[in-house]
């Protein structure tokens, strides 16, 4: 079981459903921005900054077995594309819907909760504790779920030159001569036998020229 550990109601993701009551029906909508957590995203990739702004907006509605939150979270999440590692930015926008159920009281006021047929199950479960649940867990998922797993700057960025690590995008006709190995010694050697017949000329023309002074 997934039992919350102490809830400070002080948190900005900790939502209290006292408001709500326990009448199977009954709703609340709320609104609130929040500091966004630390490490709220895919870690190197792209994330909401920590600090940066969060706008959610709440659905909670009581049933049978608890609260159902339904709701969505708005920021801007910062990243590098990956192909060509420019920073980026993008807005996000993702929807989660929860269930956190009502956890039994002993008559000590202890907090116990039924079994449930399956151990895995069980153990996924989120609960109240004394009407607090605690979003933050939900948020996290919802905002990985979201988040593109490879971030571009532009849908049809070129990314990088793969020779000189140009951006593409700046230079659209940047290209580099292809130059087949097989054929670069034999390049080098030509070069070098024009530079030897250079030679040979230049001595060549200069033994006419004493012919012609004599």
């Amino acid at each position: 079981m997934a039992l919350n550990a102490r809830l400070d109601h002080r948190n900005p993701l900790v939502f209290d459903t006292h408001e709500l009551g326990r009448r199977p029906g009954a709703l609340q909508r709320l609104t609130r921005t929040v500091d966004a957590p630390q490490d709220l995203g895919v870690a190197g990739v792209v994330g909401v900054p920590e600090g940066a702004p969060v706008e959610l907006e709440l659905r909670l509605e009581s049933v049978m077995d608890g609260v159902l939150v339904t709701g969505t979270a708005r920021a801007k999440a910062e990243g590098e594309c990956v192909r060509c590692l420019e920073p980026l930015e993008l807005e996000l926008e993702a929807d989660f819907q929860e269930m956190f159920s009502y956890p039994d009281a002993d008559d000590r006021g202890r907090v116990i909760a039924e079994p449930g047929d399956d151990a895995e199950d069980d153990e996924d479960r989120l609960f109240l504790e004394d009407g607090l649940f605690d979003l933050e867990p939900v948020l996290r998922d919802a905002v990985v779920l979201a988040l593109p797993m490879q971030p571009v700057c532009q849908e049809d960025c070129p990314g990088l030159c793969s020779e000189c690590g140009a951006r593409l995008a700046d230079d659209p006709d940047h290209h580099h001569d292809a130059v087949d190995i097989r054929w670069a010694a034999l390049q080098g050697l030509a070069g070098t036998m024009k530079d030897g017949e250079k030679d040979e000329m230049s001595g060549a023309e200069a033994g006419v020229d004493e012919k012609q002074e004599k």
